[in-house]
């Protein structure tokens, strides 16, 4: 059983969802706007928080965004839109995971057991250490040379992944398809951006690589400094 939170503005589909998802087994607790769902959010501290985008008092990616700040909570968001750069830039901003409506319960709860199982793998992975890089998956922290290296969910994420294969190149189509969850090609920018926003954060550049170096045609690789 998870303790979710579902902040949804619709009565009908609030309703709904909250005796689909009691029926098997979660307990839930549930908001109509954004404010609510936030104090419910830090109040609770449930497992696992369902969020829909459009709600009355504020949006919902400044929602996710204020969450983020203060909790590493799974995040669900259910949007209306189905586009690939729109899921993009909601894993980007910090979600886990995402449902395009209409869906089912079903679906939802599927998604909930998935995202709720990789945090719990998560939890018993062990650090792992390149060179004087340091991941520890499940505090979600990374030291360079032991000092703290301050990194958003989803630079943790492709970093940890990289590191999980040190040493191996690693295609973008594969970085999109494991790190943002995007099962297709076409937003290698993407991947292209947070290479570059990593690398920042790690003292080195694409010219002058330390730990990151780029395979032209193929990938990255992740490997400890010569």
């Amino acid at each position: 059983m998870a303790r979710l939170l579902l902040i949804e503005d619709d009565p009908a589909i609030r309703n709904s969802l909250l005796r689909a998802l009691r029926e098997r087994g979660h307990a839930v607790a549930a908001a109509g706007a954004a404010m609510e769902g936030l104090q419910t959010a830090l109040a609770e501290r449930p497992d696992l928080i369902v969020l829909d985008l459009g709600l009355p008092d504020l949006d919902g990616r400044e929602l996710l965004r204020m969450l983020r700040a203060v909790s590493r909570v799974p995040v669900i968001v259910a949007t209306a839109r189905d586009e690939e750069t729109e899921m993009v830039r909601l894993l980007d901003a910090g979600a886990d995971d995402y449902v395009v409506k209409p869906f089912t319960a079903a679906q939802l709860d599927a998604r909930i057991r998935a995202v709720l199982r990789r945090g719990g793998e998560a939890e018993g992975t062990p650090r792992l250490t390149v060179g004087g890089l340091h991941i520890d998956p499940a505090a979600r922290t990374v030291t360079l040379d032991g000092a703290e290296v301050e990194l958003s969910p989803r630079e943790f994420d492709l970093l940890h992944h990289l590191a999980q294969r040190a040493g191996q190149v690693v295609t973008k189509r594969e970085l999109l398809s494991e790190v943002w969850q995007v099962p297709y090609g076409g937003a290698d920018k993407t991947v292209d951006v947070h290479l570059s926003w990593l690398r920042r954060k790690l003292g080195e550049t694409a010219q002058e690589p330390r730990y990151l170096h780029t395979v032209r045609g193929v990938g990255v690789k992740l490997s400890e400094p010569a």
